[in-house]
């Protein structure tokens, strides 16, 4: 038996049982409350209080043998599994249906299970974001013993080719070390999301406030879903947009101008990126200026100021958290992306400040190292943790001075 029949049985044979549990619970209950007697919680807490006494032993006994399993300690046949799993959750059934009576409180002990699912739910979460960095920067730890830091944060030039001959063992004299210079690959990152913020955000903003406090319901009902059709779009699509239309416009329209443009340049990565960021930007500030309460509306057009007044004064200051959290989401929404910097952007590291050239992202770089045919102890693979801890520290950096940020606006406003 496989492990895809193991959990096909037995949720097959888990969810038919726990439905049968609630109502045999919930039926007893009800049964139990007469005219002197009144149960303390609602049946259906007592019906819930059987569920998860059925479940959780069962659930509890299958993991176990997981992970006895997965450490070689233990195995048992899968009909066995099976069979232990619903016999824990029978005896389980059987406790459950013993608790029940009229001062017994179901609600409660419900409720204690449910904050201790959220409490588990919350700390996966928790654990896995710092197992997500452990395990980044302890890879990156070893990639920083084979080239030092400083070299890797201050340097210019990156010309990984030999590295896989170092990982090898074949290198000698003639063979020049590779260069991890990481400069152009964060500059070509903050330079294509430079580019994607200054379409994204005034383009999102202006039109969250026009369908927030000018437009009208129906016009409403029809803009938002159209605006947010862009945020459906294959990334690769717009890839294909911004290589094979937006990049020969650039090019014909800089050489009309007298400049040299590249066909693999950053300022078309950048604009597609923006447009595709509007509905991000737009959506999420569209709640949050309609989140402001309406009597800060007319309190201010009450003391005679104009519409335009009103939202510059008082409805933008009161959105502005919301606003600055829509603009975080966008910037990590454009450092992150990928497909759109591959196909028109290039692959090859550039420091230089003209957008009109090629450039590419640390994204691009860090699946570049990860989709190689080298060893994964090779100093280029190992680079892609380190990219991605100096990508991480600097988010971070950024998200921290952003609530800062808001923190001290809210506090003034209030």
């Amino acid at each position: 038996m496989t492990t895809a029949d193991l959990f096909l049985w037995f949720f097959a044979g888990l969810i038919p049982l726990a439905a049968m549990a609630f109502w045999l619970a919930r039926g007893r209950a009800m049964a139990i409350e007469t005219g002197d007697v009144r149960l303390h919680s609602r049946p259906g807490f007592y019906g819930w209080f059987s569920v998860i006494w059925l479940a959780l032993p069962a659930i509890a006994v299958s993991f176990a043998f997981s992970v006895l399993h997965m450490f070689g300690l233990f195995t048992v046949p899968g009909p066995m599994l099976l069979a232990a799993t619903f016999a824990a959750g029978g005896a389980g059934l059987w406790f459950s249906l013993g608790q029940i009576k009229a001062e017994f409180r179901a609600r409660q002990a419900v409720e204690k299970v449910m904050r201790g699912l959220l409490l588990t739910a919350a700390t996966i979460s928790i654990l896995t974001t710092i197992g997500i960095v452990l395990s980044v920067v302890f890879e990156s730890i070893r990639f920083f013993k084979v080239i030092p830091i400083w070299d890797f944060i201050t340097g210019t030039q990156w010309q990984p080719d030999t590295a896989f001959l170092i990982g090898a063992g074949r290198a000698d004299e003639h063979v020049a070390p590779p260069l991890f210079g990481s400069v152009p690959i964060f500059a070509g990152t903050f330079m294509i999301t430079l580019i994607a913020m200054l379409v994204a955000v005034p383009v999102g903003l202006f039109s969250a406030i026009y369908m927030s406090e000018y437009a009208s319901h129906k016009a409403r009902g029809r803009l938002k879903p159209m605006l947010e059709i862009l945020a459906g779009i294959p990334t690769v699509v717009y890839g294909f947009f911004a290589a094979i239309t937006v990049s020969p416009m650039i090019v014909e329209i800089a050489h009309s101008f007298g400049y040299e443009a590249a066909y693999t340049n950053a300022l078309a990565p950048g604009l597609i990126m923006g447009i595709m960021i509007i509905p991000f930007m737009s959506s999420l500030s569209d709640d949050v200026i309609r989140a402001v309460p309406e009597s800060l509306r007319d309190g201010a057009l009450a003391l005679g100021t104009t519409k335009a007044e009103t939202i510059r004064h008082i409805v933008l200051p009161a959105a502005f958290p919301g606003i600055v959290s829509a603009f975080l989401l966008a910037v990590s929404r454009a450092i992150g992306e990928t497909m759109i910097v591959v196909m028109a952007a290039g692959l090859r590291p550039n420091l230089t400040m003209n957008p009109l050239e090629g450039m590419t992202t640390v994204t691009v770089k860090i699946v570049e190292a990860l989709t190689g045919d080298q060893e994964f102890d090779s100093a280029f693979t190992l680079s892609a943790f380190a990219l991605g801890l100096v990508l991480l520290s600097a988010t971070l950096i950024l998200n921290i001075i952003s609530t800062i940020v808001v923190r001290k606006f809210r506090q003034r406003y209030e």
